[in-house]
């Protein structure tokens, strides 16, 4: 497979630029509402979701451009990249009803169903080509962790 610099940069913009979009939903909250709310001993420090999102950001766009490199050879690619389109809608909605609408039990619902289209994304891309599912694990398991933050959070408050 020849690299392919553009696809590999419009793959990891994407979904960095999601994680801005996301970002933006949380700033306001994060210094104001986020502060106020009861969590768990485990809620790791705010200076760690940043870098954590981003490291996990590139590695999904990676994992897309293996996946769209081979675009000609897969036989579902429109269902695989709706798929991949849901779970980052999905995890940028995410961000906006936790920190942006405070809605904590619907940012509940929601990443739960996040978690499950991140696995069926992973098992797709995984079918396709292998390292690209394994570049999804660090993202299935940050999002199981926020899942239960989640949870805890809606438990507490």
């Amino acid at each position: 497979m020849k690299f392919k610099p553009v696809s590999f940069i419009i793959n990891i913009a994407l979904t960095l630029g999601v994680g801005a979009l996301g970002g933006w939903a949380t700033a306001q909250s994060v210094k104001t509402w986020y502060p106020t709310l009861n969590k768990p001993s485990f809620n790791p420090p705010d200076w760690l979701f940043a870098p954590v999102w981003t490291s996990l950001y590139v590695l999904i766009g990676i994992a897309a451009y293996l996946v769209w490199v081979k675009r000609d050879k897969i036989e579902h690619f429109p269902r695989t990249v709706a798929i991949y389109c849901i779970q980052l809608i999905l995890n940028l909605g995410w961000s906006f009803i936790f920190f942006y609408l405070h809605e904590v039990g619907f940012a509940l619902a929601e990443i739960i169903l996040l978690l499950i289209i991140i696995v069926v994304n992973a098992l797709m891309f995984y079918k396709i080509d292998k390292w690209a599912g394994y570049l999804l694990i660090p993202y299935i398991l940050w999002v199981s962790f926020a899942s239960f933050l989640t949870y805890s959070i809606f438990i507490l408050n």
